[in-house]
Parts: structure tokens; C-alpha cells; sequence
């Protein structure tokens, strides 16, 4: 017959957290080991807040804070808050390369404004005018594109070795260049003519 256990031995003391294992690794010599009542009264918390309105506003300001440092850390381009696709050095020499020339994709987004604009102007002409220079700009931007993805494969190869170049690279750069430059994430943090070695 299977001894029946004793609810008090059947608990299992909780798990310290971090905080409470960075504070009792920083006590060192000259303070007192707390007692065992102490640390079992200091690891007592509430399972459910008293006060729940002011537990889900203070959760909310700390998902605010944190969401803003995680905002400002990726427009700023630090690693620990970028994704996985803009994360490393080859994709951080792209951007750079990128933000240091004039792309004329750049430019892609003002004119279909423009062509927009046109279309609801009377005139039939400017209309279809306002089109074909639309697609005419959209093939330059494209060839654009093509010679940006062929440069960049060709430089990251000499920087970092030519078995080494990750893939999608040529992507990443053309869909950075057809980016307004206010518009990019990370944030450029170069200047125009600012080239990479």
C-alpha cells in the first residue's frame, strides 16, 4: 500500500526570480544571510492584484515603454531591435551602401502621385502622357535596381569573401531603394556620397 504524502513536504519552494537572485549574489560579505522567514515573506506576492485597474495601467505603461525603446532602438539601427532581415553586418553594409547614393526608385512613389494627379484632370492626353512616362520611369527604376544588385554582390563579395555573401541581398537592397529615404527603417545612418569601405 503507497504511503500517503504529507501536503506540507509535497510543496516545493518557488523559484527565486532574477531580481532576487542578482540581490542575494550582490549581498557578498558583511550583510546578514536573510532567514528563511524572510526570504519566504519577500517572495509572497498576490496571485491576483488588489488594485486591478491600476495592475492593467501599470502593465500598459511598461508595454508602452518597452515598445517605444524597441521603435527607437531599430530606427536607430541596434541590433538587439532589428528582425531577423535586417539583422548583420552585411545587411547593415547594404543599407549604408544604399543610403549613400541617389536611387532613382526613390523617386517612384512622388511621381505616381503625379500621375494620379493627372488622371483626374480632363485632358485625355496628359492622362495617357502621364501613364506612358509612369511606365518609362518604372522600367529606369527597375534597370536601376539590377545594375544596385549586381554592384552590391560584386562589393560584399570583395569585403567579405565571395562564400560568404548571404542570400536575398540583392532584394534587400533594391526594395531599401525604391524607399522614399524619410521613409526607411532602420533610419539611414549615413550621408549622401558616405560610402562603405
Amino acid at each position: 500500500m503507497a504511503k500517503r504524502q504529507n501536503p506540507a513536504e509535497a510543496e516545493t519552494p518557488a523559484a527565486e526570480t532574477p531580481e532576487e537572485t542578482a540581490a542575494r549574489l550582490k549581498q557578498g560579505k558583511g550583510a546578514p544571510t536573510p532567514s528563511r522567514r524572510q526570504q519566504e515573506a519577500a517572495r509572497k506576492r498576490p496571485l491576483v492584484p488588489t488594485d486591478r485597474k491600476e495592475a492593467a495601467r501599470t502593465a500598459r505603461a511598461k508595454q508602452a515603454e518597452a515598445r517605444e525603446k524597441a521603435r527607437v532602438g531599430m530606427a536607430a539601427g541596434d541590433d538587439r531591435y532589428l528582425t531577423a532581415r535586417d539583422r548583420g553586418p552585411q545587411r547593415r553594409w547594404v543599407r549604408d551602401y544604399v543610403d549613400a547614393r541617389f536611387s532613382i526608385g526613390e523617386f517612384l512613389i512622388p511621381v505616381m502621385l503625379i500621375v494620379i494627379v493627372l488622371t483626374f484632370l480632363p485632358s485625355p492626353a496628359l492622362q495617357v502622357y502621364g501613364l506612358f512616362a509612369l511606365w518609362g520611369f518604372f522600367a529606369i527604376a527597375v534597370i536601376d535596381c539590377v545594375v544596385l544588385g549586381f554592384r552590391i554582390r560584386r562589393r560584399i563579395g570583395d569585403k567579405f569573401g565571395k562564400t560568404k555573401v548571404e542570400r536575398g541581398l540583392r532584394w534587400y537592397a533594391a526594395m531599401r531603394a525604391v524607399q522614399l529615404r524619410v521613409m526607411r527603417l532602420p533610419k539611414p545612418q549615413v550621408k549622401r556620397g558616405q560610402f562603405p569601405s
